[in-house]
C-alpha cells in the first residue's frame, strides 16, 4: 500500500478517535456529574499514555536550555487542548456529534487558510487561492446541511 494511502487512513483514524473521545468525555461528565472532572480524567489518562509513548520511543528528556528557548506561546498547546476538551464536553450533547465535528472542521479550515496565507507561527506561506476559498465555502455549506 502506498505511503500516502497509509498516512491518509491514519489521519482518518485520528478523526474517528477525536469524536469518539469527545463522546466518551461527554458521557463521563454525566457519570461524574462534573465537566471539569471529566476533563481532568481525560488529561490524566492522556498523560499516562504519553509517558508510555515517550518510554517506548526512548526519547531523551529535553534540555532546560531547549525548553527555555521556546517562545512562551508554544507552551499554550495544552491550554488550547483543555479548552477544546471543555467545550466539546458541553457542546457534543447539545449540538450532536455530526454538527460539532462539522463546525469544528469549518473553524479549523478557516483558521488554517489564514495561517497558511500569512505564514503564521512559522508555517510556510501558501496564498489563499480561489480554489482554496471555494473549498472552504463548500465546507461551510456542508456544515449548514449537516445542521439541518
Amino acid at each position: 500500500m502506498p505511503t500516502t494511502i497509509i498516512l491518509s487512513l491514519l489521519a482518518a483514524a485520528a478523526g474517528v478517535g477525536v469524536i469518539t473521545q469527545q463522546i466518551f468525555n461527554a458521557n463521563l461528565r454525566g457519570v461524574l456529574q462534573s465537566a471539569a472532572w471529566a476533563g481532568v480524567a481525560s488529561y490524566v489518562v492522556g498523560l499516562l499514555c504519553m509517558i508510555a509513548f515517550v518510554l517506548a520511543m526512548r526519547d531523551p528528556v529535553p534540555s532546560l536550555a531547549a525548553m527555555r528557548s521556546a517562545p512562551w506561546w508554544l507552551w499554550s498547546g495544552g491550554m488550547l487542548g483543555a479548552l477544546f476538551i471543555a467545550l466539546a464536553i458541553f457542546l457534543v450533547p447539545k449540538l450532536g456529534a455530526a454538527s460539532f465535528v462539522a463546525l469544528l472542521i469549518a473553524g479549523q479550515m478557516l483558521a488554517s487558510l489564514a495561517y497558511d496565507h500569512f505564514g503564521a507561527f512559522g508555517l510556510e506561506k501558501h496564498a489563499v487561492s480561489p480554489v482554496r476559498l471555494l473549498g472552504a465555502v463548500l465546507l461551510v455549506v456542508g456544515v449548514v446541511l449537516i445542521r439541518r
